[in-house]
């Protein structure tokens, strides 16, 4: 049985960021391209698995995709408020990759 870890456990970087007043984008990269392809090949970000973790629709996911020069994976949902509305939470979007760093995924052998 593979040990469950968090995709902080794996990931080089895990940010979040403005993409406009009407988008935030996230980035998930790897360190090395072994790490990256495992990533991919687990299955551990999914739509499904990004509309549980962030509370939105299918059709809120505006760019999912594994960028492979950059050994990342890219994310760009619709923001839930527009930036800089009333009872904005966080202007520049740097704190919404939480999240994303406590997703669980099965890695073959966790001290790598």
């Amino acid at each position: 049985m593979m040990p469950a870890v968090t995709l902080r456990d794996v990931a080089k970087v895990i940010r979040s960021k403005n993409a406009g007043p009407f988008e935030i984008t996230f980035d998930v990269i790897m360190d090395d391209v072994r790490s990256y392809e495992r990533l991919k090949a687990s299955g551990a970000l999914t739509r499904e698995k990004i509309c549980k973790l962030y509370g939105v629709q299918p059709e809120d996911i505006l760019t999912f995709m594994f960028f492979d020069p950059a050994r990342a994976f890219k994310l760009t949902l619709r923001r839930n408020w527009p930036q800089g509305g009333i009872g904005e939470r966080d202007t520049f979007g740097a704190q919404q990759h939480i999240p994303l760093m406590t997703l669980e995924l099965a890695w073959p052998d966790a001290s790598e």
